[in-house]
C-alpha cells in the first residue's frame, strides 16, 4: 500500500506542469588522440561517438586536423547513430588527430506527461522490446518484472513502478570499474553498481514488461571551470516511450549517486526532491552520443560488437586499444564552458 500511495503522489506531480526554468550549458568539446607510440607498422584504425543535434542539444561547428590518411562521418546501420572514423595506413609515423564541435545543451523536464494512451505499434520498436548480450530478458527478469507492476497494463504506471523498486533495491558501488559492464543477470544478485549497470537492469525489467526502453550514453560538462578534463566523464541514463507522447527520460542512477555523495536518505526531503526530479527529468551538462547495445561499427572493426559505444574504440592492426587505459591508448577529452547561462532550475539539484 505504501508503494501504491507513492505512485499515486507521482501521478500528480508528473502531470502539473512545475513552474521550472531551464538551464542552458554551452562551449567546446576537444578529442585529442596520439596513436604514435603504437607504432607505425600496421594500420591503425580509430571510431569516435559523435553527437547529433536534437530538441535538447544543438551540435555545431565541427572541426578537425590531424595526420590521418583518411577521416569521415559515417552511421551504424541498427541505430543510426553518428560515428566518426580515422585510418592512418601502414608508415605513417606521426599519428595525431584533434576533433572538436561546439554545443549547446538544455535541460530536459519530461513532466507533462498524458494520462490517455492511444492505440501502438510494437513493431516499430523491436530494437527496444528484445534483449542484448548483458541485457538477459529471461525467467527470472520476467518473474521480477511481472511482480514489480502488479498487473498493471498501462506503460506510464509500468514504468513509474519499475523506477521506483529501481531507486529502492539498487545502490551505486563506486568501486566498480569504470561505468560497468551492465550485465543484468550478475546485477539482480548483487543489486549494485554504476550508470550502465542500474540502467541495463532498469531497461530490462521495463523490456520484460513490454515497455520499449533504452540506455542513452554520453558525457558529462564541467561548467565551472575556464578548461575542464572531462576524459573519464562518461554516463548512461535512460529512456522509455510513452505511446501519445514520445520518449520519458530516467535517471535512477543519478537518483541514487546525489543520495550516496550527500549521505542522505530516500525518505529525506532532499532525497524525495532528487527522486522527483529524475523522473522525468535530466540537467543539462551533459551531452547524449546515442543509444544501443551490441553495436555494430560502420566501418567494421576486427573485434566485432561492442557491448554499448560510449568511449572511443580503436584497434591497430587487428588489437583493440583499451579505451578504459586513456593514458595507454593516448585520449584526452576536454570541455571549454562558453559564459555560465544558469537559470534558477531546481535548487539543491
Amino acid at each position: 500500500m505504501k508503494r501504491i500511495s507513492y505512485l499515486v503522489v507521482f501521478f500528480i506531480l508528473s502531470t502539473v506542469l512545475p513552474s521550472f526554468a531551464i538551464e542552458r550549458v554551452s562551449g567546446t568539446l576537444t578529442f585529442s588522440f596520439d596513436l604514435t607510440s603504437h607504432g607505425f607498422k600496421k594500420e591503425a584504425r580509430l571510431w569516435v561517438p559523435y553527437p547529433y543535434s536534437d530538441r535538447y542539444q544543438s551540435i555545431e561547428n565541427l572541426r578537425m586536423s590531424g595526420t590521418q590518411s583518411y577521416f569521415g562521418i559515417h552511421t551504424d546501420k541498427k541505430y543510426k547513430r553518428l560515428i566518426i572514423f580515422a585510418r592512418w595506413d601502414k608508415g605513417i609515423k606521426d599519428r595525431r588527430l584533434t576533433i572538436s564541435f561546439h554545443i549547446k545543451r538544455l535541460e530536459r523536464l519530461d513532466k507533462t506527461i498524458p494520462f490517455k494512451e492511444p492505440c501502438w505499434d510494437k513493431s516499430q520498436f523491436k530494437p527496444y522490446l528484445e534483449p542484448s548480450t548483458y541485457v538477459v530478458i529471461d525467467d527470472k527478469v520476467k518473474r521480477l518484472s511481472k511482480r514489480i507492476v502488479q498487473g498493471r497494463n498501462s506503460i506510464r504506471e509500468k514504468a513509474l513502478l519499475i523506477y521506483d523498486w529501481v531507486v529502492r533495491n539498487m545502490h551505486r558501488k563506486p568501486e566498480t570499474c569504470y561505468c560497468g559492464s551492465g550485465d543484468v543477470l550478475s546485477l539482480l544478485d548483487e543489486l549494485k553498481g554504476n550508470c550502465v549497470d542500474i540502467h541495463s537492469v532498469f531497461v530490462a525489467l521495463l523490456r520484460a514488461a513490454g515497455v520499449p526502453a533504452r540506455e542513452v550514453f554520453g558525457i558529462r560538462l564541467a561548467r565551472n571551470k575556464k578548461i575542464a578534463n572531462i576524459t573519464k566523464s562518461q554516463h548512461c541514463w535512460a529512456e522509455y516511450f510513452l505511446p501519445g507522447y514520445g520518449w520519458v527520460v530516467m535517471d535512477p542512477a543519478d537518483c541514487l549517486k546525489k543520495m550516496l555523495i550527500e549521505g542522505i536518505d530516500l525518505n529525506s526531503e532532499k532525497g524525495q526532491r532528487y527522486y522527483e526530479y529524475f523522473l522525468g527529468g535530466v540537467d543539462a551538462e551533459r551531452v547524449r552520443f546515442g543509444t544501443g547495445r551490441d553495436i555494430v561499427l560502420n566501418p567494421t572493426n576486427a573485434k566485432g560488437p561492442l557491448n554499448y559505444f560510449m568511449y572511443p574504440y580503436g584497434e591497430v592492426g587487428d588489437v583493440p586499444l583499451d579505451f578504459l587505459n586513456p593514458k595507454g591508448f593516448f585520449y584526452k577529452i576536454t570541455f571549454v564552458p562558453d559564459q555560465i547561462n544558469k537559470y534558477p532550475g531546481l535548487k539543491g539539484k
